[in-house]
């Protein structure tokens, strides 16, 4: 029989990969995935990482299989071609144009933001090429407090959004995220949202782990409680294995029910 699910997108830390675990993914994920790649699924590594932090993590760990895509900081779209990650130029170069404009309509206000937040709040302030803002906070009870604070200020920014994985968060464009990446991937490939598994566990995950994406949700044993809850809710599976074996534990679970 068929496969039902033509494309993957797994988030990468915390769920794909447990840097304290030996291995730090499973093998009996990658030969699963190994096995749906060769039926003609596509495999996305869907992560809030740049492409040189995932490439070095991948090859110090040893994992030979290799995505089909790559989605880079929460937006960017990179395809294997050739032995090399290309980017999606039209897809990247129109999320390069439209956080240009939206941060340019930040700046003004960006100063007032980040003296309040040391004035009030425990946490690293730094910018980098993708984000005017980056935070590292202190814990997540002070990632909690900032993330209010900050959900609070985007309404008066249009298209202005908080993306946040654990203690670290950046401003982003409510257009370009897990989910949309998924979405156009999955477009461009003639490949229906029904015949998609996403898999995440925290919070910048939950756009992709959406009805409008996927078919089959599911989040690790491991996923913060309302990653869990939002899968639930629509009907998705949680698995009571924690990182890369969750992802296996969900794939073989859609499988056997597809069976079924």
């Amino acid at each position: 029989m068929p496969s039902p699910i033509k494309l993957i997108s797994t988030d990468f830390d915390g769920t794909l990969f447990a840097e304290f675990e030996s291995p730090p993914i499973p093998r009996q994920l990658l030969d699963l995935i190994a096995r749906l790649q060769s039926d003609g699924a596509k495999w996305i590594i869907n992560t809030g990482r740049e492409m040189s932090s995932l490439m070095e993590t991948l090859a110090r760990a040893g994992i030979l299989l290799e995505p089909d895509y790559l989605v880079l900081v929460e937006r960017e779209i990179h395809l294997h071609r050739n032995s090399q990650y290309v980017p999606l130029e039209d897809w990247n170069a129109e999320c390069t144009r439209t956080h240009a404009d939206l941060f340019a309509l930040l700046e003004p206000a960006l100063p007032r933001v980040i003296e309040s937040i040391k004035q009030r709040f425990h946490a690293s302030i730094y910018e980098d090429a993708y984000s005017p803002l980056c935070l590292i906070a202190r814990d997540n009870e002070q990632m909690d407090a900032i993330h209010n604070y900050l959900n609070e200020f985007c309404l008066s920014i249009p298209n202005l959004t908080v993306v946040r994985n654990d203690v670290y968060a950046r401003f982003s464009h409510q257009a370009f995220n897990k989910g949309s990446a998924l979405g156009e991937i999955a477009r461009r490939l003639g490949i229906a949202s029904r015949e998609v598994l996403a898999v995440g566990d925290h919070l910048n995950d939950l756009p992709m782990l959406s009805p409008q994406y996927a078919n089959f949700l599911a989040a690790p044993a491991n996923a913060v409680p309302c990653v869990k809850e939002a899968v639930l809710k629509a009907g998705g599976y949680i698995s009571p294995r924690p990182h890369g074996h969750g992802v296996a534990d969900a794939i073989k679970y859609y499988l056997a029910a597809e069976r079924r």
